[in-house]
């Protein structure tokens, strides 16, 4: 009986734990990670972050608050994409990535991926200028095919 409620234990942890680092689910996020980041935050691609954020995004930050989609939006553009000359760059650690999928009747429909990325001051012609670090959590949503951003924790900034 013992040996039956730890294989249960195991079985619930294995089901609804991270998933493996070589799994496809895994796979898909870091990518689906590194192509929001690049294009949304360190190219500036507005259209590209509209499309890809819900419009209930909720954007908690430890120094910058709460913010909705629209002033995750204005902030993006004032903060992040104003000055090619001084450009703020993201970099995850891809060893910290961690994806934990969401179910509903067994059926996959978001992910929440956690992790730790680096900052950087891009200037013309320099090396990235180390920063700073922070935490991430984010609530990914599966809709039409696609990982939208719904909801994001962001802390620990140092």
């Amino acid at each position: 009986m013992r040996t039956l409620f730890i294989l249960l234990l195991v079985s619930i942890n294995f089901a609804f734990g991270q998933v493996s680092k070589d799994s496809e689910l895994f796979l898909a996020l870091q990518k689906h990670d590194s192509i929001f980041f690049e294009r949304g935050f360190n190219r500036c691609d507005i259209d590209y972050l509209v499309k890809m954020t819900h419009k209930d995004l909720v954007f908690y930050h430890d120094r910058g608050g709460i913010q909705d989609k629209n002033k995750f939006l204005e902030n993006t553009k004032k903060n992040l994409c104003s000055d090619s000359n001084k450009k703020p760059i993201r970099k995850v650690r891809k060893e910290s990535l961690e994806v934990f999928p969401l179910y509903n009747n067994g059926v996959l429909y978001g992910v929440v991926q956690t992790g730790i990325h680096d900052f950087f001051i891009r200037e013309p012609n320099k090396e990235d200028i180390y920063t700073g670090t922070a935490k991430f959590t984010h609530v990914y949503l599966l809709e039409n095919k696609e990982w939208i951003l719904k909801e994001v924790l962001s802390f620990d900034h140092k």
